[in-house]
């Protein structure tokens, strides 16, 4: 089960002078990919985090937003990650673009996000997911999917479509602040290119070519 990668090269003289520019270029180009069929969610992201004692905890969640701050998505904040981040804000990114040789990683800092930016993304979600926000307690132990389903009807009941869905006070956004962001680009016979930015206390990037 080996993929052999016959991508171009990534060179220090291709990037940008910081790596959210560079991230915005890489994600266009896994947007258009994904257009294309070739990639599938490219905001797909897995993010891990650790409890204080280091034990680690992973899962895949969709990145909402990205600018110059960092990257942002939402969650509720019962939840095992939401009550991890309390605890130990460090933080690490995955974007795993495997159709096209690339993936990008991330470590960083997480803070929540204001309740204004929260309620203005939670009115963008489609009714039946913000009636999901209220729904599941999640991470929580359930007896049975009717549980469940039971909980997403009720407050179906409640607020019909059209109405207005109250943002969950448990629920929001982090924002991932990065300290370093490496670009992997696959090459072939595994000499892949990783190049990687650290930020210095200036507000100023290094960047730092890894072996693979």
């Amino acid at each position: 089960m080996r993929a052999h990668y016959r991508a171009e090269g990534l060179d220090e003289e291709e990037l940008a002078d910081r790596p959210m520019d560079q991230f915005d270029r890489w994600f266009g180009e896994a947007a258009r990919a994904a257009v294309r069929g070739l990639l599938y969610e490219p905001n797909a992201m897995v993010v891990s985090t650790a409890d204080t004692e280091g034990r680690p905890s992973s899962r895949t969640v969709l990145m909402k937003g990205y600018d110059t701050r960092g990257f942002v998505f939402y969650t509720n904040y019962d939840s095992r990650k939401g009550r991890e981040l309390a605890a130990n804000p460090h933080v690490s990114l995955l974007f795993p673009w495997h159709p096209v040789a690339r993936q990008v990683l991330v470590t960083g800092t997480a803070r929540r996000t204001g309740r204004e930016e929260t309620a203005a993304y939670f009115r963008t979600r489609p009714h039946g997911s913000r009636l999901g926000a209220w729904a599941s307690a999640q991470s929580t132990v359930i007896p049975s999917r009717e549980v469940l389903e039971t909980a997403y009807e009720d407050l179906g009941a409640r607020y019909p479509e059209g109405e207005q869905v109250p943002v969950p006070p448990h629920w929001g956004g982090f924002r991932v602040t990065p300290h370093t962001v490496e670009f992997w680009q696959g090459r072939a016979d595994r000499l892949h290119d990783r190049l990687r930015y650290t930020a210095a206390p200036d507000g100023t990037w290094r960047v730092d070519r890894l072996s693979p």
